[in-house]
This record gives structure tokens, sequence and C-alpha cells, in this order.
């Protein structure tokens, strides 16, 4: 007799879990700068459509984490060390192509296990959503708009998939300046906003996207790491022809 294995359901995202990863990213974003003070109780209910109930266990949370403090009859405030650790990696502007393999490297560590862990986990709704994003990407490149958004959308989308808060944490503090074919990133080039660069890209999103939806998490953590490794190849060739010229 063959044995089954039974893998639970992904937990779905509590309401107040999903109004904290929407406040966290406003103050890692900057709209909510130190010491600012947030929205009132009324306009986070009507903002994210949700109780006070969920709004005050958020803010409970947030001020767990060390992110907000409430202040009897004031309010609740931003904190000066809102932004973590994770959020200043995302303050790197430079342009060099070194600091892009960096950024890659680390990106590798997280996003090939977290594609994985996407496939074992996902929900319906979610895989839906990793694939609305490829198909948006494909939208765009075929009328010729910049697709560095979803490109960026689709690996959030993953990483929502996993089920834990803390890789999308990572993600959104590397953010979208780390998408090499965005037109806002430091490290975006000719060579990386080629029509033909992006059509690959497309491919590569296919395959893990292909992986994921099959729930094979070894073959989707296996196009990740393709993925990611080829866009490393690309930075190291145009750093020796940077070499090359000097």
């Amino acid at each position: 007799m063959s044995l089954i294995e039974v893998i639970p359901p992904a937990r779905k995202p509590k309401l107040a879990d999903m109004v904290v990863d929407a406040l966290k990213r406003r103050i890692g974003a900057g709209e909510f700068a130190p010491g600012a003070k947030l929205p009132t109780e009324n306009e986070l209910t009507v903002h994210f459509g949700v109780s006070r109930t969920v709004v005050r266990e958020a803010i409970a949370a947030l001020a767990a984490a060390g992110t907000v403090q409430s202040r009897q009859g004031a309010g609740v405030f931003v904190m000066a060390n809102a932004t973590s650790a994770f959020t200043a990696i995302g303050g790197e502007t430079s342009n060099k192509i070194s600091v892009a393999l960096n950024v890659l490297e680390v990106r590798m560590g997280i996003e090939i296990e977290s594609a994985g862990l996407a496939a074992q986990r996902h929900s319906a709704s979610q895989v839906a959503a990793i694939q609305e994003a490829w198909t948006e990407f494909g939208r765009l490149l075929k009328i010729g708009n910049p697709t560095g958004k979803t490109d960026f959308a689709f690996h959030r989308a993953i990483a929502a998939a996993t089920n834990n808060p803390f890789y999308l944490e990572v993600l959104d503090a590397l953010g979208s300046r780390t998408i090499p074919c965005d037109v806002a990133s430091p490290w975006g080039t000719e060579s990386v906003l080629t029509y033909e660069y992006q059509v690959g890209l497309h491919e590569e999103h296919k395959r893990i996207l292909n992986a994921i939806a099959a729930q094979d998490a070894d073959r989707a953590r296996e196009a990740m790491r393709e993925h990611l490794s080829r866009s490393q190849d690309r930075y190291r060739k145009r750093l020796a022809e940077q070499a090359s010229d000097h």
C-alpha cells in the first residue's frame, strides 16, 4: 500500500497581516517619514475596507515590532528606527555594475528557494497573480512600453506565494531598481533594454511560472537559478567590456 503525502493548504493571509504589509511598504518607501503621524483609525478602516478590530490588530503588530508608537490622545507615529536594515539595502543607488552583481547574488540566495516554496505552498489566487504579471509583461513588451514594473511584480508575486512574509519584505527592500530592464534602474543599459533581451526574460519567466503552477518545486528552483544566473552572466560580460574600454 503506497502512502500519499498530504500537503496542507496554504494559510490564507489574515486581513491584519495584509494591512501590516501595506503600511510597512508605505513607511519603507518614505510615504510616512520617521516621526510622521499615521492616518486615523477611521481613515485606515475606510482605506483598507476592514473593521476597526483588524486595524487595531495591525497597529498592535507594528508597535510590537518597534515600527510605530501609539501616543494616548495624539495618535500613532512612525518610529525613528522604523526603516529596517533590509530597507537600507534598497537605498543603494550606485550605478556600478559590480553592485548590480552583488544584488543579484543576494537575490539568488533568496529567490531560488522562494520559487521552490511558492510551488509547494501557493494558493490558486497566488498562482493567478504570477500568471497575470507574466501576461502583463508580454502585453507591454508587444506595444513597446517599459516592462520593469511588471518584471518586479512577477518576482514579488512569487515571493508572496511562499506565504512567508519575510521573503516579501526582503524583495521589497531590494526594490524594483534591481530589475535591469526597468528604465529607472541605475544598472539599466542599452544591452539590457533591448527587445530581444526582454523576449528572453519573458521565456525564462514562463518556465518559472509553469514549474510553480505544476507544483514542481525542484524544477521551479532550477528555472529561477537559470534565470538569475543568465542575468549574472550578462552583467559580468558588461563589466569585462567596461574594463577593456579603459
